[in-house]
Parts: structure tokens; C-alpha cells; sequence
């Protein structure tokens, strides 16, 4: 779904990069609640997964393909402010790197793309897993179903800014029509790749997935024939099953598969968006990208002819450069909680 230049006119695209730019700092600022010593690491490395499993376009219905948004997963995993920073790092390297969503239409992609997805998927989620039982399980169920909700949302979200600042004049309800209908079935194959990731991680570290954060079930007593809530006792925690340095590797060298191999066998259909604009008309004024000639436009790599090694290289490269970008990110705001939080700062108060 990353919009190209052109689709969406100068002043709405400046206004949604204006709150693409609150959003993020608000974030940053949020992000320090929720990273610590153990998490901040593991966010780099969603941001990666999530480049990399964008690369792997789906087929969904009519010479159409989707791919992971990953509002939802990051959400999950490290938090819904820690999360829209790690869609913001990958739509940022997408744009930058391999001229892939414009660069004017950023705000309107981070918008889009990392900040609708992951508070409507975080909401969702939420509401569930306070009615759900509390189980690891739950959180798995809760996590396809916010995934899922998050996809059509967003295309209902690019469908309202179009109608307020679209370059072409087409009829919005055709528009809206088409884009909810194809990213309904998108929204099923993000919801699939959330809940199986979701359910990989917390299956060997629980204590790492966010949104699985406070589940244990409360020891229940029954006394004098009632059931009553049993005093709160703080057992000592249950070994790892992964250290989190195997996770990281693990992680990583998944991402760097999918993106350096599987990708070469994704689906060459054009995406959601790109379908929805050819065929309702509203690309009609697409400009051409200010990265066209960065030489991993198009993920691939310039100069090298063989189209397999080509891609493969693009995708090894933007993880890379995405898990270190990610990291930094996430290292700074990490030792900025630890600043704010030392006897200095707070005789400074």
C-alpha cells in the first residue's frame, strides 16, 4: 500500500506529514515506557522482519498480490509506540533506499501505513484479550483478529485522504468500494503472518512479547464455599527456552532468507493499491520517484544482471541496513529512559 508521488496533492500530503512528525515524537517519547534492556534490541529486529517479509508479495484474488503492512505485529510484539517507529524506519528505508513510496507522499505512507495500522490493530487487540481467557493461546487469537481489522482500515483511511486531496477526479465511492474489498483479503494473509509470528515468540519467550505482558492467571482459593482471589505471590520466573541472543540470530537469519531468497518467488501481481489505481484511474498523475536512480530502486541491485542474485542482494542489504537503522533508533531512546532515570537526573528535578 505505499503510495506513490502524485497521488495525493501537495497540502493534504503536507498536513499528513505534519502528523506523521507528532506522531513520532510522541512515540519517542512513549518508546521509553515500553523498551528496556531486554526489548530495545528485539525492536531492530521487527523493523528488519517486517522489510523483509514486505518483500514477499502474496497472491490474493484477480491478478492481485498484498504483503505485510505489519502495524499489527510490531504492535504486539514491542508495543504500540515502540511499533509505529519500526514501520516508520522501514517505510523510511523503503522510500530513501529503493525508491519504493514517495518521498512527498512519506507523511501520508507513515500515516497510513505505521500509525492507523498499529492503533486500530493495539486497540483491537486489547479489547480482546481483556474478554478472551487469559492464555497464551488467547493472545494468538487476539492477534489475528486485530491484524486482520487493521489491513481494510487502512484502505478506508487512503480512500478519506484521497477524497480530500486526490490529483484525479474519479468517483470516491468506487474507490472506496474496490480498496476495502481487495485489502479484506490482504488483511486475511497479515492476519495469518501476525498470529504465526506472534505465536513463534511467545511460544519461546513470552516474557519478550509485549502484549502477553501481565496474562498470568490469578490463583483462585475457594473459602467457605466461594471463590476468592488467591494473595499475590511472585514465584520465581520459569526458565527460558531460547536465550535472547538465539532469538536475535534466529530472527535475523530469517529475515535475511526471506529477503535474500524466498522473496525471489513472490508474486509479480501488482499489489492492493496498484490495482485499485490502474483500474479506477487514479494514477493517472504518478510522478516519477526522487530515488529512481539510487541503486537499489526497484530492490535490485544496479549493474548486476542476474535478476535472482539481484534481488537477493537488494533484500540481504535492506535488512541490513534496516536492523541497523532500527537499532540505533532504538539503542538512543533506550539510553535516554536510562539518563532520565539516573539519581542525576532526578536530583535535577
Amino acid at each position: 500500500m505505499h503510495v506513490p508521488d502524485g497521488f495525493i496533492n501537495a497540502p493534504t500530503s503536507a498536513v499528513t506529514g505534519v502528523v506523521a512528525a507528532g506522531a513520532i515524537a510522541v512515540s519517542l517519547r512513549g518508546a521509553r515506557r515500553e523498551l528496556d534492556e531486554r526489548t530495545a534490541p528485539l525492536a531492530g529486529l521487527v523493523a528488519a522482519f517486517i522489510f523483509a517479509v514486505q518483500m514477499l508479495n502474496f497472491p490474493v484474488a484477480a491478478g492481485t498480490s498484498g504483503h505485510l503492512l505489519g502495524g499489527a505485529l510490531a504492535a504486539i510484539l514491542v508495543g504500540p509506540y515502540t511499533g509505529v517507529l519500526c514501520v516508520s524506519v522501514v517505510l523510511l528505508m523503503q522510500g530513501i533506499l529503493f525508491a519504493d513510496g514517495g518521498l512527498t507522499a512519506l507523511g501520508v505512507n507513515i500515516t497510513d501505513m505505521a500509525i492507523v495500522t498499529t492503533v486500530v490493530a493495539y486497540a483491537v487487540f486489547r479489547g480482546l484479550v481483556k474478554v478472551l481467557p487469559r492464555t497464551r493461546r488467547s493472545v494468538t487469537v487476539a492477534s489475528f483478529v486485530a491484524a486482520l481489522l487493521s489491513v481494510p482500515a487502512a484502505a478506508v483511511v487512503f480512500t478519506f485522504l484521497y477524497w480530500i486531496g486526490g490529483t484525479t477526479d474519479v468517483a470516491i465511492g468506487k474507490v472506496a468500494t474496490a480498496m476495502v474489498g481487495v485489502h479484506v483479503l490482504i488483511g486475511i494473509g497479515e492476519a495469518a503472518i501476525t498470529a504465526l509470528t506472534v505465536g513463534a515468540v511467545i511460544a519461546v519467550r513470552p516474557d519478550l512479547v509485549y502484549g502477553a505482558r501481565g496474562l498470568q492467571q490469578r490463583l483462585r482459593l475457594r473459602v467457605n464455599g466461594e471463590l476468592v482471589d488467591a494473595p499475590a505471590a511472585h514465584p520465581a520466573p520459569a526458565p527460558a527456552r531460547t536465550s535472547r541472543r538465539t532469538l536475535w540470530v534466529t530472527g535475523l537469519v530469517t529475515s535475511l532468507v526471506l529477503a535474500g531468497f524466498v522473496s525471489f518467488y513472490a508474486s509479480a501481481n501488482p499489489d492492493g493499491l496498484e490495482k485499485v489505481a490502474a483500474d479506477q484511474g487514479i494514477d493517472q498523475r504518478t510522478e516519477g520517484h526522487a530515488s529512481a536512480d539510487s541503486p537499489l530502486a526497484g530492490y535490485g541491485v544496479k549493474d548486476v544482471t542476474d535478476a535472482r542474485l539481484s534481488g537477493g542482494l537488494a533484500g540481504v542489504i535492506g535488512v541490513g541496513v534496516t536492523v541497523v537503522a532500527g537499532s540505533a533508533v532504538f539503542w538512543a531512546v533506550r539510553r535516554r529512559r536510562t539518563a532520565d532515570a539516573s539519581p542525576t537526573a532526578v536530583e535535577n528535578v
